[in-house]
């Protein structure tokens, strides 16, 4: 089981379009938030438009896991909290997105949105508790935002701990977590692009410019994580 996960795409088209270069070469790709980019001058509707295309085309070369980031958010829900409701509507098959839990071989993938409020936020308690029935011999989630008391959540400045992902990884215990969100962590002093809560693994390749998105290659059966940034890269056994 190959897993190439990347995040914080941005709507950076060179990335998606290195993406359809290599996706094949792997048994899963997990994008991990913000596919789209609220700060661009391409309307977020049209983004939206692309972005689809490019999640089919992907979804026709190798499986596709896609979680919504907080750039992703297109207007609230009928609870009143916002949501990516253009990922959802582009659920197909070979393609997973916000609120699915796919078993492929001996891995449980359970994709997470972002949550904006209670409502949403019982609702990711609730599929993570869901999805933690039955598990298989490996549990790998997708969750934008990084988990409180781990180097992931450094930019240099500051940092930005999501608690309630830290009190469910405590309390299900995946495998693996794959994040993104902190652009900078891999690269700034006292940070990385991985971290361990408990036993749980948690990795966060961060972005890059270039041709090549930051990208993590995960061999779940090697117990192997291949980390690729623009000027530097590493390697940790799992």
């Amino acid at each position: 089981m190959r897993i190439l996960a990347v995040s914080d795409l941005h709507y950076r088209l060179p990335h998606y379009d290195w993406l359809t270069r290599v996706a094949a070469d792997h048994d899963a790709l997990a994008i991990v938030g913000d596919l789209a980019d609220v700060a661009s001058a391409v309307p977020h509707p049209v983004q939206t438009v692309v972005l689809d295309r490019y999640l089919r085309d992907l979804a026709g070369r190798t499986r596709v896991l896609a979680s919504s980031g907080n750039h992703d958010l297109d207007g609230p829900g009928e609870h009143g909290e916002q949501g990516a409701s253009w990922l959802r509507g582009a659920a197909a098959d070979g393609l997973h997105v916000d609120g699915a839990s796919v078993d492929v071989g001996g891995t449980r993938f359970t994709v997470c949105p972002w949550w904006d409020g209670p409502v949403t936020r019982q609702a990711v308690a609730d599929q993570l508790a869901a999805a933690a029935v039955d598990r298989p011999e490996r549990w790998v989630w997708l969750y934008h935002s990084p988990p409180a008391g781990t180097v992931l959540c450094r930019d240099g400045r500051r940092e930005f701990p999501d608690h309630d992902l830290a009190g469910w990884i405590e309390e299900h215990r995946p495998d693996v977590v794959l994040c993104g969100h902190i652009h900078q962590a891999p690269w700034v002093e006292g940070g990385s692009w991985h971290a361990r809560v408990g036993d749980t693994w948690v990795f966060n390749a961060g972005k890059q410019v270039g041709p090549v998105p930051a990208h993590i290659t995960l061999d779940l059966d090697a117990g192997t994580a291949d980390w690729f940034g623009v000027y530097e890269s590493g390697s940790v056994a799992l």
